[in-house]
């Protein structure tokens, strides 16, 4: 039985990802305002078209209060971390979050099967903003493989 999808007003919850390292595990820091960015996978077409908005706006997501930017995909946190390397070279503020068995994606109720293209469980593609651990604004595109009411420039007009 899947998990619903969380609403607005609930707890995100407190399930380990990985940032860092393959052994370093632990829920994501949700103080104030934050963005999480779900994504299906790292350098799949869209997701790897989609993600570079948010690095470009990061100061500007900053400016309007937020706190930190959190991009998770359903990879191992070696793949995250070459995929940040390779969008921002110079770094960035933004956290690439390695849900790596999807477990955070299933507790939020956002997770498909997509064992044919991508061989399991993947995130679908959403922005939740959160104010501290609640959901403040939850926007799930209806389909995985488009952006549109997720991009970056539409997140940006809602804060």
């Amino acid at each position: 039985m899947s998990t619903p999808q969380i609403k607005i007003g609930a707890t995100i919850p407190a399930t380990a990802v990985k940032e860092d390292a393959p052994d370093a595990s632990k829920a994501l820091d949700l103080k104030g305002k934050n963005i999480i960015l779900g994504v299906p996978g790292a350098f799949t077409g869209t997701c790897h078209a989609q993600v570079p908005g948010y690095i470009k706006l990061y100061d500007d997501f900053k400016a309007k209060g937020v706190n930190e930017v959190y991009v998770v995909a359903v990879n191992d946190v070696f793949v995250t971390k070459a995929w940040k390397e390779n969008l921002a070279p110079n770094g960035s503020g933004v956290h690439f979050i390695a849900d790596d068995t999807a477990a955070f994606s299933k507790a939020l109720g956002l997770a498909f099967d997509a064992t044919g293209p991508l061989g399991g469980f993947r995130s679908l593609r959403y922005v939740i903003i959160t104010e501290d651990d609640k959901v403040a604004n939850l926007a799930v595109e209806p389909e995985a493989g488009k952006v549109t009411i997720t991009a970056a420039e539409k997140i940006l007009a809602s804060l």
